[in-house]
């Protein structure tokens, strides 16, 4: 399993400063325009990697036998998976990557579960933009779809943009 959460791992640069230059500033963002995204194949390994990083247990993302016996009929990911999937569906050099971006709050509803073997796409736009406090805010928007087009979670939030 260590290698296969190695794997998983290793498909996720972690270094934020790595493109930072290639990120689109303040007076580049667009509202309304869409957000460049990748379609990300989840993995079993990708969805027990990240419950081992925030301590989830729960046996609907981890057991397959359980699972199977479940509500949903098998292994699913938990809501929360989003977080990982907003860094696996965006390239490097997308302006919410940049280094200094401050989660300012975030709603999200959750429609199906997405599942190991989904193949899991984005489409994620800048809603609006503006100044407050001296402080750059952006809302924006993002919707999670399986490989049928079913909406798997949807959210709306606002970040401070570096300056």
């Amino acid at each position: 399993m260590a290698q296969a959460e190695s794997s998983a791992a290793s498909n996720f640069e972690t270094d934020f400063w790595k493109d930072a230059k290639l990120r689109k500033v303040w007076d580049e963002i667009v509202p309304g325009e869409a957000r460049k995204t990748l379609p990300y194949k989840l993995t079993q390994e990708a969805i027990a990697l990240y419950c081992r990083s925030v301590g989830e247990t729960n046996p609907l993302y981890l057991d397959e036998a359980a699972a199977k016996a479940g509500p949903y009929g098998g292994l699913i990911a938990p809501p929360s998976i989003h977080i990982l999937l907003m860094f696996a569906c965006t390239p490097a050099d997308d302006w919410m990557r940049s280094p200094g971006t401050v989660n300012a709050g975030q709603s999200w509803s959750y429609n199906i579960p997405a599942r190991p073997g989904d193949t899991i796409t984005l489409q994620a736009r800048a809603l609006d933009k503006f100044i407050k406090r001296e402080r750059l805010f952006v809302v924006h928007d993002n919707v999670f779809f399986n490989q049928h087009g079913d909406v798997i979670c949807s959210g709306r939030g606002q970040t401070i943009r570096p300056m």
